[in-house]
């Protein structure tokens, strides 16, 4: 048994991405319907990373069509302080923006804030833990990517492990309270390791979506001790 590392219950924010595409409302009605909290909503638009995803007209029409889920909202976007008024509108719970293009990082989270959002920051996998440290009391949530992202379904770096685990030390000696959240590759085992690490918040896409059984898959994720 692994000792419980993090004050946060953990969570399971299945991914949108991962869901079908052709009826993203049933997806994410699906995940809703297990009485997961949490949805995890990929915005990718073609330059920070290589592919193309959702804009805040789907978050919206999610909204319309009655999901109330907590929507975890990640803006993996070149300029992401241009769209997070328009994504706050559409019904986003929680933004989380990159600290690697060039924009006012700081100046971003607190209009996230000021629109009613939580905030959080995030580390590509070869961006290293401290450059993100003087923000770490600005934001509600840390995600490490464990892999680079862009595209679903690929495999776990199990070298985050250790950046995880400093982040974490890093949270216990400033006594701060943010989630540690990871995506990438997160399947049962990768997610019992984030957890030894620190680790609270699980993105799972693939592995959720397509696990026989997504109830126990979920109820194995959010039961890790």
């Amino acid at each position: 048994m692994v000792t419980p590392v993090s004050s946060h219950p953990t969570i399971l924010a299945p991914s949108l991405l991962a869901g079908d595409h052709a009826n993203l409302a049933a997806s994410a009605g699906s995940v809703e319907a297990l009485g997961l909290k949490w949805l995890h909503v990929d915005i990718m638009d073609g330059h920070f990373v290589p592919n193309l995803t959702f804009g805040p007209a789907t978050v919206a029409a999610l909204r319309n069509a009655g999901n109330q889920m907590f929507f975890d909202t990640h803006l993996m976007l070149s300029e992401p302080h241009l769209y997070v008024e328009d994504f706050a509108k559409a019904g986003a719970n929680l933004i989380s923006i990159h600290i690697e293009p060039d924009y006012d990082h700081l100046a971003t989270l607190t209009k996230i804030r000021e629109l009613g959002c939580q905030c959080g920051i995030v580390l590509n996998p070869g961006t290293p833990a401290d450059s993100i440290l003087p923000l770490l009391e600005h934001v509600d949530l840390v995600l490490v990517m464990t892999v680079q992202p862009g595209f679903g379904g690929q495999s776990f770096q199990p070298a985050m492990i250790d950046k995880i685990a400093q982040l974490h030390q890093w949270r216990l000696e400033h006594n701060q309270n943010w989630r540690l959240e990871v995506d990438g590759g997160v399947d049962l085992d990768h997610a019992r390791s984030c957890y030894a690490a620190g680790a609270d918040t699980f993105v799972a896409g693939t592995a959720f979506y397509k696990a026989p059984d997504q109830a126990n898959f979920a109820q194995k994720i959010q039961s890790l001790t």
